[in-house]
């Protein structure tokens, strides 16, 4: 399944990220891709906020930790692969200990580890069309994502 949905600024884009935060389906990888200033920590910010995190503050850029997490209904592992060389450092973390039945982890710049990426992914693209303008681009590869992306839908159409 494929759909869009369009920003106009950092409050929208951090709304989205509530709604999908509301929407996510246990077992879920999460794959953003997108340039430097795409907004996709932000977006990340707003999933975490919908999901249930009580410290907002702690959602940061995982560039130079790596890995964050961040609890919710669900445990969610955020990774940023900017500094990665590909799938074989992103194991080397222990990514797939991450990946669980209970959990959700999302990716930054997931296109640089792409062959890592588990069959239950959501790929989320985001294209950046002005200074605050984005359009975003999901991608829904299995049932899982698939059953996320139309929670999703329900509440953003």
């Amino acid at each position: 399944m494929r759909g869009s949905r369009q920003s106009g600024s950092v409050e929208v884009t951090h709304a989205l990220g509530v709604e999908l935060g509301r929407s996510l389906v246990a077992g879920l990888t999460i794959g953003l891709i997108g340039s430097l200033g795409a907004g996709k920590t932000h977006f990340v910010k707003g999933i975490a906020e919908g999901n249930g995190e009580k410290d907002p503050r702690k959602v940061t850029s995982p560039t130079f930790t790596l890995i964050q997490e961040y609890t919710g209904r669900f445990v969610v592992y955020h990774i940023d692969a900017y500094r990665l060389r590909g799938p074989a450092e992103l194991f080397a973390l222990g990514f797939e200990e991450l990946v669980r039945p209970e959990t959700i982890v999302v990716v930054e710049w997931a296109d640089r580890v792409r062959s890592a990426i588990p069959a239950d992914r959501l790929w989320i693209e985001i294209e950046v069309l002005g200074p605050v303008e984005r359009s975003f681009t999901f991608t829904a590869e299995s049932r899982i994502a698939t059953a996320c992306w139309e929670n999703f839908s329900r509440t953003t159409s």
